[in-house]
């Protein structure tokens, strides 16, 4: 369709989106959804300069997404970019039924994978998802950093770290959509394509599987 994306690239590789405002902080969630209905309705009325403001928005929050798909920073740009014409393209169908940014999500997702799949290879997510597991049990240690608690912080790293590797694929997926995307609950299910009772399902299962494994390490 001719789409011109002012594209700028991000001053850091790799570096992780930051967190998306809490589903409780309703002003700033509100204000956001706003926005973002307000630039659409916009770009479908013929304005592109809007999505321009869209993809400047979300531009290094999509890479990095990319990124547990195609870790080669070259790669997830073009990735994005592609991503980001499908989403302009779709527009025009684009009836507001859930947020922009989760709707942006799921035609990243997708793109990923469609990415991966011509290149015959696997997206890395399990290696990626046990990585962020591990980072938020750091959060469980808090005494003073003797040669016995980091030995007991490592050992409670390498046992989330498997607790998370034997996790289903699904449950997996929802655990760190809500964990480390910080989406809510109803994005989840529109991205995984189920109802919202079977999301918190998953989630409730992903954390009581991990703080099982762990908790005999911390109480202990």
């Amino acid at each position: 369709m001719g789409l011109n994306l002012r594209w700028s690239a991000p001053t850091t590789r790799g570096t992780p989106p930051a967190p998306r405002p809490a589903a409780t902080v309703t002003g700033v969630v509100v204000e956001e959804a706003a926005i973002d209905a307000a630039l659409v309705e916009r770009v479908q009325a013929g304005d592109r300069l809007a999505f321009d403001l869209l993809v400047r928005k979300y531009q290094h929050r999509i890479v990095a997404l990319i990124q547990r798909f195609v870790p080669d920073w070259h790669e997830a740009q073009d990735v994005a970019q592609e991503a980001f014409i499908k989403a302009f393209r779709a527009l025009p169908q684009f009836r507001g039924d859930s947020a922009f940014y989760t709707w942006l999500y799921k035609i990243s997702v997708n793109t990923a994978k469609n990415f991966l799949v011509s290149q015959s290879r696997r997206p890395p997510m399990d290696d990626v998802l046990m990585d962020d597991a591990a980072n938020h049990a750091d959060g469980r240690m808090h005494e003073s950093a003797t040669p016995e608690n980091e030995f007991l912080r490592e050992e409670v790293e390498r046992t989330v770290l498997s607790a998370v590797a034997d996790l289903p694929e699904e449950i997996r997926t929802a655990l760190t959509l809500r964990e480390i995307d910080g989406l809510s609950y109803e994005e989840i299910a529109q991205i995984m394509n189920c109802p919202i009772g079977t999301v918190r399902s998953r989630i409730f299962r992903g954390r009581d599987a991990v703080d099982r494994r762990i908790r005999p390490l911390v109480e202990g």
